[in-house]
């Protein structure tokens, strides 16, 4: 009876890039100038771990390139080959080569062969003795286009919310047709109909055909913005040539992966960088048993809120034990909720060990010299924020490499150290986390900032102030660069990264002291199934504001309120005209009776400000989120909703929403 393997395939995934993680961190602190005989240990053991697995379960073309690795490292190890900067490079490049095969492996598709090959031959050159080149961009060794490869097969399917985060397929379709000839096919699904269609939603697919000598990695910077709201495919278009070469890689035939790799469920975004499962005393758990476990207890809290409510019109005395047991069952049900809530929770360090090789690889390629340091990098986030996260600190950190950090000339003429420093600082405050990604570069110039709004038809007078000046930044389209790279520069990506945070209920600032750096401070709820929120009543229907993003509550007398114009209101708060709208007109209900206490709650987005008028404050409470999209639809200034305790539904209000929309018309 022979012994089935595929079951741990799933599993030899996971810890073979747990491995590749160990190696890439391991190799960026590898000083050629001091060298530490345990780093290149950890290096060969993670190495030596992957081939044998490999092997193992049949994945040869994984188990072959591994073997070339392993014995350049062991060279390395027994001090017969010197550690150079060269050597290391190369060894990144080939991490990244076997992170190929392993992904080609595990989505049961055919591997980069092209890429394999040009790694595997620097491999064996440089096991030959001969000199091992330098990368000659300095980026990481998915840069290199295919060279037998004339373009690139594009599957591109985006969720129907793509346009709700500020994204359009059509800005990519135009920006990958200036990488060379593009012809796209668009696809509606066969079963739509035009009763289930919304104006807002995303409902086309695309076929693309990209003919351009552009590398992989720059066709997939095009939907750097959208990964996490769309299915892509890209494999090469290939050239009618054969290619020879790969006899270790392919063993004298194509490898065709074990059935079970192509049924093996694909890991999470982000799961082939880490893994959950580390630690002796841990198990590996799919997050959607977590997710089914957390709407349970979600659904458990609803209901204790409202026996609680009942209970509150019993008989204390009467009721005694049963009010006693009710007691004892909220606190109960919050600490579950906290276990719960907490088994989602993920270190930053998720988000944070991406970014020493992106540093590493692009401060090569500019030509700079910067150091990495991130602080907080255990503090915990929700799952589902950090995966949104990801991409927007991935900009930002490109962003202050080639334009906030100067290169080595330039700081030693300021008189700063060459090397420049870039830091990802974490923390909690509040119910909240807040991220600070900052350079000590050279900073925003606040002129160039306001003539190129007013190029742009932007509103930017001089009375701004620098904060406000600032925030200019994040129009679509702004860039003040000079030159466009294939790094930044083409003023697509800084509004994205503000749309993103906001889809969050976050905020994001913006700071910065010329010649002395710049700081982008974002600050994000916890997590996105539990929010902190007041409870306001408009009539008979109550209504959730969240908490973080309430100034105060107050209550205005008649003289602070004003009529501007034909309808328009503010009211003053401590000398401050803010605009003032009643919630029962923005949602659509009558306004309550003998209602003349001038109620308000201030709100703050976006450095903004915006009064609600409301009839009463009902309090503060934890509310459990409810997606309204996927339980009912798009409900305008509403961001979801939840269940109260005596079962009513209670909309949840979107601040930023609310802020952006109407505190320009009311100010107007």
């Amino acid at each position: 009876m022979s012994l089935d393997l595929s079951r741990f395939h799933q599993t030899f995934f996971e810890e073979s890039f747990e491995g590749l993680d160990t190696m890439e961190s391991a190799l960026l602190r590898l000083d050629p100038a001091s060298v530490e005989a345990e780093t290149i240990n950890t290096i060969f053991r993670a190495a030596h771990s992957i081939k044998g697995g490999g092997g193992t379960f049949g994945f040869t073309a994984v188990s072959a390139f591994t073997h070339l690795l392993e014995t350049l490292l062991d060279q390395m190890r027994s001090g017969s080959r010197p550690v150079t900067a060269e050597l290391v490079d190369l060894l990144l490049r080939s991490v990244d080569a076997v992170r190929e095969l392993l992904n080609a492996a595990r989505d049961g598709r055919p591997a980069n062969l092209d890429l394999i090959a040009g790694h595997q031959l620097a491999l064996e050159q440089a096991l030959a003795g001969k000199p091992v080149a330098a990368s000659s961009t300095g980026g990481p060794a998915t840069e290199p286009p295919p060279a037998a490869a004339r373009g690139w097969r594009i599957r591109f399917v985006p969720q129907p919310g793509l346009f709700r985060s500020g994204n359009d397929p059509l800005r990519i379709l135009r920006e990958l047709a200036g990488l060379g000839s593009l012809s796209a096919e668009a696809q509606l699904p066969e079963a739509l109909s035009l009763a289930d269609t919304q104006p807002e939603d995303s409902h086309v697919s695309w076929n693309l055909e990209l003919l351009s000598s552009a590398s992989e990695a720059t066709v997939r910077e095009a939907f750097a913005w959208v990964e996490d709201e769309c299915e892509l495919q890209i494999s090469p278009l290939l050239a009618a040539d054969t290619r020879p070469a790969l006899t270790l890689i392919q063993g004298g035939k194509a490898e065709t992966p074990p059935p079970a790799a192509s049924a093996a469920p694909k890991a999470r975004a982000g799961s082939e960088r880490r893994s959950a499962g580390e630690g002796t005393g841990s198990i590996r758990v799919p997050t959607d048993k977590i997710d089914v476990l957390i709407n349970l207890v979600g659904e458990l809290v609803i209901t204790q809120a409202m026996l609680a409510q009942t209970g509150a019109n019993l008989d204390p005395v009467v009721n005694e034990r049963l009010l006693t047991a009710l007691a004892q069952l909220d606190r109960n049900t919050r600490a579950l909720q906290e276990s719960v809530m907490g088994i989602r929770m993920l270190p930053m360090d998720f988000v944070f060990s991406r970014f020493p090789r992106l540093v590493h690889d692009l401060a090569g390629k500019l030509g700079k010299k910067v150091r990495l340091e991130t602080v907080g990098a255990d503090t915990e986030l929700d799952k589902s924020v950090i995966e949104k996260i990801a991409d927007p600190l991935t900009h930002l950190v490109r962003n202050a490499l080639d334009h906030g950090i100067e290169t080595a000339a330039e700081r030693l003429a300021a008189g700063k150290p060459e090397e420049g420093v870039i830091t990802l600082r974490a923390s909690h405050r509040g119910g909240s986390i807040v991220i600070e990604i900052s350079d000590d570069g050279r900073g925003l110039s606040r002129d160039r900032i306001l003539a190129k709004a007013r190029s742009q038809g932007l509103d930017a007078p001089d009375s701004l102030a620098d904060a406000e000046v600032y925030q200019l930044i994040f129009a679509p389209g702004f860039s003040t660069a000079e030159v466009v790279t294939d790094v930044s520069g083409r003023g697509v990506g800084m509004d994205v990264v503000k749309k993103n945070i906001l889809a969050l209920n976050g905020q994001v600032d913006l700071g910065s002291r010329p010649g002395q750096g710049t700081q982008v401070t974002i600050r994000l709820p916890l997590t996105l199934a539990i929010l902190d929120g007041m409870s306001v009543a408009v009539g008979e229907e109550v209504f959730i504001v969240p908490l973080a993003a309430v100034v105060e509550s107050l209550q205005a007398h008649p003289e602070d309120v004003k009529t501007i114009g034909h309808s328009a209101r503010v009211v003053r708060v401590r000398n401050e005209m803010v605009p003032l709208m009643a919630l029962h007109d923005l949602v659509g209900l009558p306004a309550a009776t003998e209602n003349d206490r001038n109620l308000c709650i201030l709100i703050e987005s976006d450095g903004r400000k915006l009064a609600l008028g409301v009839d009463d404050l009902l309090g503060q409470q934890q509310v459990v989120v409810k997606n309204l999209e996927s339980n009912y639809r798009r409900v305008p200034n509403m961001s979801g909703a939840t269940i109260l305790g005596d079962g009513r539904v209670a909309l949840i209000l979107d601040a930023g929403e609310l802020v952006r929309r109407l505190q320009p018309a009311v100010a107007a």
